[in-house]
Order: structure tokens, then C-alpha cells, then sequence
């Protein structure tokens, strides 16, 4: 089994979490609405990903919606001192499993409070806001609004951390400005750089960037090159694009997702995998 140790670690508000994390969203159920094909092999799953050492798992109330919170509570609670659980909101689902805006101060604190009841915590540790003015991607909006309305349920204590998801830099500089932002959320993976420039500017400023979709999501990364640069160092492509990840810069916290155990192991062993100057530049040209 794979030192998880060795992906270092980085700290995420208040706590260093390994840079290996897990995300849940895929235990839901076809397109991450309804019930997990396999319960308990979901419960199975997260279990598996703490006894490796993961302590950095992200989740939402809007994934099934219910399902994964409900799943999480039912494997791990009580939960290890050293766990640190991140949820997003901002999103609610139709009764079709559309992906629908739920900005209001109101949907924010029902959805915070979702969380809560179904994760069985008093506080949440991270709480993002997810940015909806385009579901497929960041569009420029103002976030003042929903992100007081989510300043004043962590001065009540129930959120102890607060991040952005799908946004702007314009809309991250306004976040700053109203509240401390410990984490960016957003797309990107070898094949989708937009956020190259940002990645390193949060860095700078010592928050952690949490790619979403780092294996392609829906439509899994391919290329050529990655396939024969996996053949050549006899690792999978998804290894070497998460390995790619880990290197790209020290504030990158990876949350790969899975059902699968055995899946769950392989993604972890990228901790262990360092690549060279010359694969790093190999790979650069995949999104070119």
C-alpha cells in the first residue's frame, strides 16, 4: 500500500491535510442522482480511503442529493480528530437531477444546515460556495451577496472555513474582501489549464487550490501523449495525470473520485510517483 505521507501535506484554513484526498461525489448514484449502485461497497470505499490515511474528503448535500453526507456519516462517524470534511452549496437538485442555482440567503442556510443534519456535525469545516451564474462554467456575476449570507453562518459557528467553487479571480479578489477564502475550487486537469496563472497567484498567498474533474470528470482525459507516456513509465494515464497534478504546484490538493476499492488504491499510489524534468515537458503539450 502507498505511503499517502508522501504527496505532502498543506494546510486547508486551520489543519494540514494530506495533498491526497478523496472525493465523494461518485458513490452517488447515475449522473450523481440517487441512491449508490452498491451501498456497501460505498461504505467500503470510504472506509478503505481513512484507513490509507486520507483526511481531506470533499462531498456535498447536493450530490444524490443526500446520498453521499448520509453514506460518509454512516462509515466513518465518529469521526477521526484529524478528518477534515468539505462541502459545497449554492446548487440544489431538480426532481429530473438538474443542476439548478440556490443562491438565497435562505437556500444557503437551508443547504448549510442539510449538511449538518446529514454529515452529523455541529460545524462543518470548509464550507464552498459554488458560483451558478453558468452551470457548465465560471461566468462573472457578483458573489457579495450569497457569501455574506455564508460570512454570517461561520460568525455563528456552524461553518468554520470558507471557500469558492466555479469563480472568477474578479469574483475570488471580491470574496476576499468580504471574508478569508482558504480554498479555490474549479476545473482543471492537464488538457484544461485556464487556470494556470491563478493557481500560482493562490499560492503565493498560502490557499489551497482543489481541481475538480482532475481526470476529466464526465469525459475522461485522452491523448496520445499521455497514453504513451503512462506505457513508457508502466503506470495507468489517470496515474500519471494525478501525478502531473501533484507536481504542478505545492497548493494543489487532489480529491479523485471513485466507487471502486481497488480504483481508490491506485489513485493513492500516485504518492509515491515523481517524474522527471523531461515527462514534465512531455506533458505540457497536451494542452497546447
Amino acid at each position: 500500500m502507498a505511503s499517502i505521507e508522501k504527496s505532502g501535506s498543506f494546510t486547508l484554513g486551520d489543519r494540514k491535510v494530506h495533498r491526497l484526498g478523496y472525493g465523494a461525489m461518485q458513490l452517488a448514484g447515475p449522473g450523481v442522482f440517487g441512491p449508490a449502485r452498491d451501498h456497501d461497497g460505498a461504505l467500503a470505499v470510504l472506509r478503505a480511503a481513512v484507513e490509507a490515511g486520507v483526511n481531506h474528503i470533499d462531498t456535498s448535500d447536493f450530490y444524490g442529493p443526500h446520498v453521499t453526507n448520509k453514506l460518509i456519516r454512516e462509515a466513518l462517524a465518529p469521526y477521526p480528530d484529524n478528518l477534515v470534511i468539505v462541502t459545497k452549496i449554492g446548487a440544489r437538485r431538480s426532481d429530473k437531477g438538474d443542476w439548478l442555482p440556490a443562491f438565497s440567503a435562505e437556500e444557503l442556510t437551508s443547504a448549510v444546515h442539510d449538511n449538518l443534519r446529514n454529515l452529523g456535525l455541529e460545524q462543518i469545516d470548509v464550507v464552498n460556495l459554488r458560483a451558478m451564474f453558468d452551470p457548465h462554467k465560471p461566468a462573472e456575476g457578483s458573489i457579495a451577496e450569497p457569501l455574506e449570507a455564508l460570512a454570517k453562518l461561520q460568525q455563528q459557528g456552524l461553518v468554520r472555513h470558507i471557500g469558492l467553487s466555479h469563480v472568477t479571480p474578479t469574483q475570488i479578489a471580491e470574496g476576499r474582501k468580504i471574508c478569508p477564502i482558504v480554498c479555490v475550487q474549479n476545473l482543471y486537469n492537464l488538457a484544461n489549464r485556464n487556470d494556470d496563472a491563478l493557481i500560482d497567484d493562490l499560492a503565493k498567498d498560502g490557499i489551497a487550490y482543489v481541481p475538480y474533474f482532475p481526470l476529466g470528470g464526465f469525459s475522461p482525459l485522452q491523448s496520445s501523449i499521455l497514453s504513451d507516456v503512462a506505457k513508457e513509465l508502466n503506470i495507468t494515464p489517470m496515474q500519471l495525470a494525478l501525478a502531473w497534478l501533484l507536481q504542478r504546484s505545492p497548493n494543489i490538493l487532489l480529491i479523485p473520485g471513485t466507487s471502486s476499492v481497488a480504483h481508490l488504491h491506485e489513485n493513492l499510489a500516485v504518492a509515491e510517483m515523481k517524474l522527471s524534468a523531461d515527462v514534465m515537458a512531455k506533458l505540457e503539450g497536451i494542452a497546447g
